[in-house]
């Protein structure tokens, strides 16, 4: 091979294989997921993680006034699930949204039992909180925008904006997404 096909052959291999190699998130497989959350705890993940890791321990969550949603384990047949819900009806408002304070922290049954907090949920009253936003500025968190989740709702509420951070288990359709593939109800007992 002459000096000039190396070139060309190594320009074209380089240019193929960032194609071909697996992202990180691809890589994040059962092994690796929960490294790759690890890596990616900054900004808004970062603060839920250092606001909530005091409720690994769902007696705590209940002591701080935290209710067992009465939906039991939230899941989807074609979405996963999203899990056990506790919420803080008093936090629940249009007011200044705080990451420190989530309206809901969700668990996941693990079993016997048990459960292992995997996100939390932020929540707000869409009417009251565009009430108090007349510019039209959307719900939004540390740069990161919230759904819409209009009446009748899960919540019983009216119309709500509501913004999932999976801080605690890693979640391939994203940190923000609402459903979590790698969440299960099957050890759900009421």
């Amino acid at each position: 091979m002459t000096i000039r096909s190396e070139v060309v052959f190594f320009s074209a291999l380089a240019m193929l294989l960032p194609l071909s190699a697996p992202s990180a998130a691809q890589m994040a497989g059962p092994d690796n997921a929960q490294n790759f959350l690890n890596q990616q705890a900054t900004g808004l993940v970062q603060a839920v993680r250092l606001a909530t890791a005091k409720y690994q321990n769902v007696s705590q969550a209940i002591k701080d006034g935290y209710q067992a949603d009465a939906n039991g384990c939230v899941s989807s047949p074609d979405e996963g699930a999203m899990g056990v819900h506790y919420i803080n009806g008093s936090l629940i408002g249009g007011g200044p949204l705080d990451a420190a304070h989530p309206q809901g922290l969700v668990y996941e049954p693990l079993g016997n039992g048990r459960l292992g907090l995997v996100a939390v949920e932020y929540i707000t009253i869409a009417q009251l909180w565009d009430g108090s936003h007349t510019d039209g500025s959307p719900a939004k968190l540390i740069g990161q925008e919230f759904d819409y989740m209009e009446a009748p709702n899960r919540f019983r509420l009216p119309a709500v904006y509501n913004l999932h951070v999976w801080a605690w288990k890693y979640n391939p359709m994203g940190v923000f997404s609402m459903w979590n593939p790698n969440v299960s109800c099957d050890s759900y007992t009421e």
